[in-house]
């Protein structure tokens, strides 16, 4: 059996005698290609809501998602999971949140971490305090894909946002340093009952 697998792995990498130089290069070329796809289809199917709903301990996110501004709203533009969990506009940081989420995640099902509604509510201040030191630490960049500070027009904004904003500005504060609880409820306090950022009135 040994020298089977010895012989099988020095074929894989003799010199091929009977293909030329061209031909070896377009097989290589075709398998990267179907390789690179399959990734690529991978990596987009893994990010849509479905996916993210498939696992049942995600269910009551997902429910607080879909009361959220985020999901219905009055303009009809939504935000999916992946719009705020995995960046969007640059493959290396979505390779490598992918590569994180699906670890913490894997290990997580396996541990039934949160496998119960009571036991995601144990860990809920703790897994939303890592997403906000994350979003804090990339200065929201997922927000900032759809929300751009610069093309805001304040004169249509509340007074209490305008303050806000101009008062974010000055202190260099970041779009997660306020809005918190946008799309899922925030933490619950002791004696309290779990809380949403109330979302804004539509017309």
């Amino acid at each position: 059996m040994a020298g089977s697998l010895k012989r099988m792995w020095a074929a894989l990498w003799r010199p091929p005698v009977r293909l030329s130089l061209g031909a070896v290069l377009i097989i290589g070329a075709v398998g990267a290609w179907v390789l690179l796809g399959g990734f690529v289809f991978t990596i987009e199917q893994t990010s849509t809501n479905s996916f993210c709903r498939s696992c049942h301990e995600m269910e009551p996110v997902f429910v607080e998602y879909e009361q959220s501004v985020h999901f219905r709203n009055a303009t009809g533009v939504t935000a999916t999971c992946s719009d705020c969990h995995i960046p969007q506009h640059s493959w290396p940081a979505k390779i490598v949140r992918k590569t994180q989420a699906g670890w913490t995640d894997v290990v997580g099902k396996i541990a039934g971490t949160i496998s119960t509604p009571e036991k995601f509510e144990a860990h809920r201040k703790e897994l939303a305090e890592n997403v906000w030191a994350d979003m804090k630490a990339n200065d929201s960049r997922e927000c900032r894909y759809c929300h751009d500070r610069e093309a805001m027009l304040p004169d249509e904004q509340s007074k209490m946002a305008q303050r806000q904003h101009k008062k974010a500005v000055e202190e260099g504060k970041t779009c997660i340093d306020c809005h918190q609880g946008i799309a899922h409820n925030l933490p619950k306090e002791p004696g309290e009952a779990a809380t949403q950022e109330a979302p804004p009135a539509t017309q």
